[in-house]
């Protein structure tokens, strides 16, 4: 199969017809075999009743129906699991990505060979609830990933199969698959400028909410990815560089107090602030050394991507 189209929805049932016609018309005008995903997350209008009407008219429709609304993440990542296409492609159900993007971006995984290509909503019909958000988060992931993209959280983005059966999207992560993608090995990620509408149906499901989720998922992915193997590398350095600075001025207090005695060490702020730099020190240390024998008992502590073997036997 040529391309899959994984569409986590939530509460869309007025777009699902029009939406599913026009990626139809357009994957038959360029003779492409096809299939779409609809993955409902806890819609509580009639978007199942849509979609299982669309499935029994046209084959190539599945569904997936989440017991409760658990996020895009997870959506995404059960649509991942059950899409078999060599492309597959993510947009959002509420009709303001455009299906006429899909044969450029599988054009740009199969001939031009990107692993990855993330479309950029150079103009956008979004309220400042949700641009804003988007315009730090974009910036603040850059600096931080050093993936030059302008628009991480555009929901329509183009994978070769191989990405999506070897991430794993969980939690807020949808908006660091990139991040995800590039940390994994798939490194040959580009941006192509996508057209984007103004909202047709319904209303906007995300806000300012977004903020505070989005940084400290940031956080998180940054810390996993390059330390979840090697804690120690992170706690271990910070433990010592504190304990260092704590035994430093210690031995400065030692050294006035012994040619000068002017101050009792007791009496001096310096005094405690040493004390403390060793203890916290001492407990980072001891974090790192704890974390590291708990990844060293993981299952997975020896798994690593493999992208091709020669005479393997």
């Amino acid at each position: 199969m040529d391309v899959s189209l994984v569409i986590p929805l939530l509460n869309e049932e007025e777009s699902l017809p029009e939406l599913s016609g026009w990626i139809a018309d357009v994957a038959g005008s360029e003779k492409l075999t096809w299939e779409i995903i609809f993955v409902d997350d806890g819609s509580t209008d009639r978007s199942w009743e849509v979609i299982t009407r669309l499935a029994g008219k046209i084959p190539n429709i599945k569904g997936i129906r989440l017991r409760r609304n658990y996020g895009k993440s997870a959506a995404l990542s059960k649509g991942f699991e059950m899409a078999e296409g060599d492309v597959v492609i993510t947009m959002d159900a509420d009709l303001q990505d455009s299906p006429d993007e899909i044969p450029e971006l599988y054009r740009m995984i199969r001939l031009d060979g990107y692993d990855l290509v993330s479309g950029w909503k150079k103009n956008r019909y979004d309220p400042i609830t949700k641009t804003l958000p988007s315009r730090f988060f974009n910036r603040t992931t850059r600096m931080f990933s050093g993936i030059k993209l302008h628009d991480f959280n555009c929901g329509l983005k183009a994978y070769r199969r191989e990405v999506i059966k070897s991430i794993e999207v969980y939690g807020e992560m949808h908006r660091y698959i990139p991040v995800i993608a590039k940390q994994a090995g798939f490194s040959n990620i580009a941006e192509k400028v996508v057209m984007h509408r103004k909202r047709k149906y319904g209303h906007t499901k995300f806000g300012m909410e977004r903020l505070m989720k989005g940084y400290l998922d940031l956080l998180s992915i940054l810390f996993i990815t390059r330390f979840g193997k090697r804690p120690m590398h992170f706690f271990g350095a910070i433990g010592t560089l504190i304990f260092i600075l704590g035994f430093g001025i210690a031995g400065f207090l030692t050294a006035e107090k012994y040619f000068y005695s002017v101050y009792k060490m007791t009496e001096r702020p310096l005094f405690y602030l040493g004390l403390l730099c060793m203890v916290l020190g001492t407990q980072l240390f001891l974090t790192g050394f704890l974390a590291e024998m708990i990844s060293r008992s993981s299952p997975d502590r020896n798994y690593y991507q493999v992208s091709e073997y020669i005479n393997d036997k």
